[in-house]
């Protein structure tokens, strides 16, 4: 079975499942000329839940657009009595479902999760399940994310195949007729507990008595549900410990709902931290989180946006943390449940947002927002989630929220409907480009040239200016204001969500590592998400490759670039593998220390010699005499000069650099130093917004 592992952690009946994934029979109707009551064309089999585009579901078709599902299922004999019910993870993009000839479901939203209680279709011996789905080739006014669409969207040169039908989990449930139908978690204000707010529906909540208990733990509540289905109550724990990246606790909260229909259990779970805006800062848990991010997509080679498998999810939040990450921008697109279970479980913190559509109408504004009540509902509970996202780019605005009130209405209006849903977290209304009304003020700013990358972060970040330049086409640069007026432009977290250059593995680890420290070189910044983990398709800007394996990254690691203490050098680099050129073989380097720890840091420089390109030597090299340096807690270190020569006959060579602290490497990085007489290097014109 494709999905063995239950689909939905975070709203837990999987003592009543059962898995409807694997191998349907499929027809393809490019006509639309059947209809559910005709058994004739099913000529294929596809495995759900992959893509019809994808090969993983056997079928590898392109640009079909109308297509037929069905296979058959018999209800296990204990479920008598029950009430059944069946689930979809997410159908891109408009799915019918009937059971036994009866119509039992219609949903549109190609990432959001629908159900229908099939109880009063069945009939004896084996059901006959059938889904019809229309994935339209012209996406423009839905919510599509990263799919291609015909016509194309603005931002074509960045999507990628279409995933349509059924591309996540689907399955059975059993439950009472009056039964749970939400359990939001969320830590109380001084993270001492939990509060719990239930929905119960059903013909007899009045008299339902719902009992909570914290697995592991003393604390229990019982409570009646009042005449609306609602219960509110709070659960107090004697020892709360606190979720961290650092530690990843959870509270799994059983709850048991008791009604004349019967009894219904679910189990939730969520940690307790809070992450909170202090003027530029941003807390978790009350201390200062400096965000090192990385861009995730969510596209694998064969399965298209579904992950091979539940392993994968996992593996590429593991990658990241390899990479000395501590949050994931989850792209354009709301991922498998489970995908935010594992970063629960791991400790990785997540950016989640919505997909979004093509252009600016009323239809594409309406699909867009009908996305933020079930992503809050279905993925609210999660300690992880510390960002909501909305817009990117103003890519469904038509690139144009400066020069039109109602495309700054919609941005404010989705803003408004998701905070209202879950004022706990901070939300961002317009990723990258320029805000209406927002809590943290993110830009997205790609540039190929060092110098002018460090002069426009260093002004944006001074004050000097409020704007930067987009490159939109060969010979069309636009410059984005931070925000629209009225919308504060200091005051609020600074991070840099987008950013990285070049076209080879070699260019992309120098932009990588100079790119980033010059944000580390800012005390004010709250931090930046970098363009990306792993390549899709045609777009080779990943640190790994699409089956996520190494890619040459010229002797980089991204881990002592992302570490949370890091070397800064007072260079401005000429070009990969030339980053200082020097007429002689004696020269010195400025050095400084940035460290995001919670206590000083002090220590010796170390150094070591290896050939350009060369990977950092297993050990710090030799202490370099008098260069101690330090730093507190989010304060740029003083420059400490260090002065170095290279070895006798070289012409050019890598110079690493360690900080050693209580005798551990604590920080890392390298200078490639070349004597050769240095090219001509002008200031590149800024590459356009990638993502």
């Amino acid at each position: 079975m494709p999905r063995p592992a239950y689909p939905r952690p975070h709203f837990d009946r999987s003592h009543a499942w059962l898995s409807l994934d694997g191998a349907w029979d499929f027809r393809a109707d490019p006509d639309q000329e059947h209809t559910d009551d005709t058994a004739d064309g099913y000529d294929r089999r596809i495995t759900v839940p992959f893509a019809w585009e994808t090969p993983a579901s056997g079928i590898a078709a392109h640009w079909l657009q109308t297509a037929w599902y069905r296979r058959t299922f018999a209800v296990p004999a204990d479920w008598t009595g029950r009430r059944v019910v069946l689930h979809f993870g997410a159908v891109h993009h408009e799915a019918t479902v009937w059971v036994n000839g009866t119509e039992v479901a219609h949903h549109e939203g190609g990432y959001t999760p629908f159900s229908a209680d099939v109880t009063d279709a069945l009939g004896d011996g084996e059901q006959l399940l059938v889904v019809r789905v229309h994935a339209p080739a012209d996406k423009l006014d839905i919510a599509h994310g990263k799919q291609r669409s015909m016509p194309r969207d603005d931002y074509d040169g960045v999507c990628f195949t279409p995933s349509s039908g059924i591309w996540q989990s689907v399955w059975l449930e059993h439950r009472p007729a009056t039964h749970l139908s939400a359990l939001r978690l969320r830590p109380t204000d001084d993270l001492t507990g939990i509060a719990v707010e239930a929905s119960v529906h059903g013909p007899h909540t009045d008299g339902a008595v719902l009992r909570l208990r914290v697995r592991g733990e003393a604390t229990a509540v019982t409570t009646d549900v009042d005449p609306e289905g609602r219960v509110r109550t709070e659960l107090l724990l004697p020892a709360p410990r606190l979720w961290s990246p650092q530690d990843p606790h959870l509270y799994h909260v059983e709850a048991e709902l008791t009604s004349a229909d019967g009894t219904d259990h679910v189990t939730g779970y969520t940690g307790l931290r809070s992450i909170v805006v202090d003027g530029e800062t941003l807390l978790l848990n009350g201390e200062r989180l400096f965000v090192r991010g990385v861009l995730d997509q969510g596209y694998w080679p064969e399965t298209g946006i579904t992950p091979p498998d539940d392993a994968a999810l996992r593996r590429d939040l593991e990658l990241a943390a390899a990479a000395g990450y501590n949050l994931v921008r989850k792209h354009l697109k709301l991922e498998d449940p489970r995908f935010v279970h594992h970063a629960d479980t791991l400790g990785m913190l997540l950016w989640a947002e919505p997909a979004s559509p093509g252009r600016f109408s009323p239809a594409s504004t309406a699909a867009f927002a009908e996305q933020i009540e079930p992503m809050v509902e279905r993925d609210g509970n999660s300690p992880a989630i510390v960002i909501w996202g909305l817009y990117n780019e103003e890519w469904g605005l038509d690139w144009d929220i400066p020069g039109d009130p109602a495309k700054q209405r919609a941005t404010a209006d989705a803003y408004d409907r998701l905070k209202s849903l879950d004022p706990t977290r901070p939300v961002v209304d317009n990723s990258g480009w320029t805000h209406v009304k927002t809590d943290l003020l993110d830009w997205h700013y790609y540039d190929e040239s060092a110098a002018s990358w460090a002069r426009t972060i260093a002004d944006l970040l001074s004050g000097e200016r409020d704007d930067f330049p987009v490159k939109l086409g060969p010979d069309y640069v636009v410059h984005k204001k931070l925000a629209v007026p009225g919308q504060p432009l200091r005051g609020l977290p600074n991070l840099n969500s987008e950013y990285g250059g070049g076209f080879t593995g070699l260019e992309r680890a120098w932009h990588l590592r100079w790119q980033t420290q010059e944000l580390r070189r800012h005390d004010r910044l709250a931090g930046y998400v970098y363009t990306e983990l792993y390549d899709i398709e045609h777009e080779s800007a990943g640190l790994l490759d699409f089956h996520r394996g190494a890619k040459d990254l010229a002797g980089v690691d991204p881990a002592h670039v992302n570490a949370p203490t890091t070397l800064v050098l007072d260079v401005t680099p000429v070009a990969p593998g030339r980053d200082l050129l020097t007429a002689t073989r004696e020269f010195t380097v400025d050095v400084r220390v940035s460290h995001h720890g919670s206590e000083p840091v002090t220590g010796l420089l170390h150094s070591a010699w290896t050939p350009v390109y060369g990977p950092a030597p297993d050990g710090p090299g030799d202490a370099v005499a008098g260069c101690r340096a330090e730093a507190k807690p989010y304060v740029l270190g003083s420059p400490v000069a260090v002065s170095a020569a290279l070895p006798e006959g070289w012409t050019s060579g890598r110079l690493h650099l360690a900080l050693v602290a209580d005798g551990a490497v604590v920080a890392r990085t390298a200078l490639d130093v070349d004597t050769r007489t240095a090219p001509h290097i002008g200031d590149d014109p800024p590459a356009r917004a990638a993502e």
